[in-house]
Protein backbone atom coordinates (compact mmCIF):
# COMPACT_ATOMS: atom_id res chain seq x y z
CA UNK A 1 0.00 0.00 0.00
CA UNK A 2 1.23 3.50 -1.11
CA UNK A 3 1.58 6.32 1.61
CA UNK A 4 2.58 9.74 2.19
CA UNK A 5 3.17 11.31 5.36
CA UNK A 6 5.00 14.73 6.05
CA UNK A 7 7.47 15.21 9.13
CA UNK A 8 8.60 17.81 11.05
CA UNK A 9 11.67 17.25 12.94
CA UNK A 10 12.73 19.62 15.88
CA UNK A 11 16.39 19.82 17.84
CA UNK A 12 19.48 19.84 16.46
CA UNK A 13 18.83 18.99 13.28
CA UNK A 14 20.72 21.71 11.02
CA UNK A 15 23.96 21.30 10.06
CA UNK A 16 24.43 17.61 11.15
CA UNK A 17 23.91 16.02 7.83
CA UNK A 18 20.60 15.26 8.09
CA UNK A 19 19.43 15.68 4.70
CA UNK A 20 21.86 14.14 3.41
CA UNK A 21 21.52 10.57 5.62
CA UNK A 22 17.80 10.99 4.74
CA UNK A 23 18.40 11.32 1.26
CA UNK A 24 20.63 8.08 1.49
CA UNK A 25 18.11 5.76 3.35
CA UNK A 26 15.01 7.04 1.35
CA UNK A 27 17.03 6.27 -2.02
CA UNK A 28 18.33 2.73 0.08
CA UNK A 29 14.33 2.18 0.76
CA UNK A 30 12.79 3.21 -2.52
CA UNK A 31 10.58 6.27 -1.25
CA UNK A 32 10.45 9.37 -3.06
CA UNK A 33 10.04 13.01 -1.92
CA UNK A 34 12.41 15.33 -0.39
CA UNK A 35 13.66 17.50 2.27
CA UNK A 36 14.67 20.76 3.58
CA UNK A 37 15.69 23.14 5.99
CA UNK A 38 13.16 25.37 7.78
CA UNK A 39 14.15 28.87 8.35
CA UNK A 40 13.09 27.96 11.93
CA UNK A 41 15.69 25.44 13.17
CA UNK A 42 13.58 22.34 11.96
CA UNK A 43 13.62 20.28 8.86
CA UNK A 44 10.73 18.91 6.69
CA UNK A 45 10.27 15.88 5.02
CA UNK A 46 8.07 14.38 2.54
CA UNK A 47 7.51 11.26 1.96
CA UNK A 48 5.99 8.55 -0.28
CA UNK A 49 6.45 4.70 -0.96
CA UNK A 50 5.22 1.66 0.38
CA UNK A 51 3.64 2.06 3.81
CA UNK A 52 6.89 -0.18 5.28
CA UNK A 53 9.60 1.88 3.38
CA UNK A 54 7.79 5.44 4.77
CA UNK A 55 8.11 4.17 8.55
CA UNK A 56 11.58 3.25 7.97
CA UNK A 57 12.52 6.58 6.94
CA UNK A 58 10.08 8.46 9.72
CA UNK A 59 11.65 6.02 12.22
CA UNK A 60 15.43 7.49 11.34
CA UNK A 61 13.24 11.21 11.45
CA UNK A 62 12.84 10.66 15.28
CA UNK A 63 16.24 9.56 15.80
CA UNK A 64 18.58 11.23 13.07
CA UNK A 65 22.23 10.87 12.31
CA UNK A 66 24.71 10.49 15.62
CA UNK A 67 24.92 13.95 15.68
CA UNK A 68 21.67 15.31 15.48
CA UNK A 69 19.58 15.54 18.76
CA UNK A 70 15.76 15.00 18.02
CA UNK A 71 13.52 17.02 20.43
CA UNK A 72 10.41 16.28 18.50
CA UNK A 73 9.09 15.04 15.17
CA UNK A 74 5.38 15.68 13.87
CA UNK A 75 4.02 13.28 11.79
CA UNK A 76 1.07 14.12 8.98
CA UNK A 77 -0.30 11.53 6.99
CA UNK A 78 -1.57 12.87 4.00
CA UNK A 79 -3.08 11.17 0.89
CA UNK A 80 -0.92 9.54 -1.70
CA UNK A 81 -0.64 10.88 -4.67
CA UNK A 82 2.66 9.61 -7.05
CA UNK A 83 3.94 13.05 -7.78
CA UNK A 84 7.62 12.74 -7.38
CA UNK A 85 10.21 10.49 -9.25
CA UNK A 86 12.85 10.07 -6.95
CA UNK A 87 13.87 11.67 -3.79
CA UNK A 88 15.60 15.18 -3.73
CA UNK A 89 17.65 17.74 -0.86
CA UNK A 90 15.63 21.10 -1.96
CA UNK A 91 17.29 24.14 -0.96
Amino acid sequence: MKVRARVFVNGRVQGVFFRSEAHQKARRYNVTGWVRNLPDGRVEVVLEGEKESVEKLIEFCRRGPPSARVTRTEVILETYTGEFGDFRIVW
